[in-house]
């Protein structure tokens, strides 16, 4: 197999310009990629717990404590025990991090713009959905 056919490869390629991409975007709200991804999480299910955040975004637990205590420092969300398990974490958005959620939508918008300029939506959405069953294959071949 040559390198130039290694799929791989282009997702790791995609994988480092995104974080750049967003870095730079994210940047005036002093947060990173990670944490827009824990504060996309929390839009569409504000108070849900870490572990469910780690299961979302597929990141390990020590992460995204560490993304989440930063979240919280920069004031756009809340931690809370969880009143029905004591050894949980829920996670709030506050209103500082209400109030940011037009501006994230709006850059992971403008990302995905980029990556699929030039595709017409019903091969964006074949797109989406490739690239959702690759992630769905690797996750249960992770699991073996």
């Amino acid at each position: 197999m040559k390198s130039e056919g290694f799929i791989g490869k282009y997702i790791a390629f995609l994988y480092r310009d995104s974080q750049k991409y967003l870095d730079k975007e994210l940047e005036p709200y002093h947060i990173g990629s990670s944490q827009a991804y824990i504060l996309m999480s929390l839009f569409e299910s504000d108070g849900i717990n870490q572990e469910s955040i780690s299961r979302i975004i597929k990141v390990d637990k020590t992460s995204i404590t560490r993304s989440i205590q930063k979240l919280i420092e920069e004031g756009y969300v809340v931690r809370q025990k969880d009143e029905d398990d004591n050894r949980s974490y829920r996670v709030f958005l506050t209103g500082k991090g209400r109030q940011i959620e037009p501006d994230i939508w709006k850059i992971a918008s403008g990302w995905e713009d980029i990556l699929l300029s030039g595709y017409d939506t019903d091969h964006r959405s074949l797109i989406v959905d490739y690239l959702k069953d690759m992630s769905d294959n690797i996750s249960r071949k992770m699991e073996d």
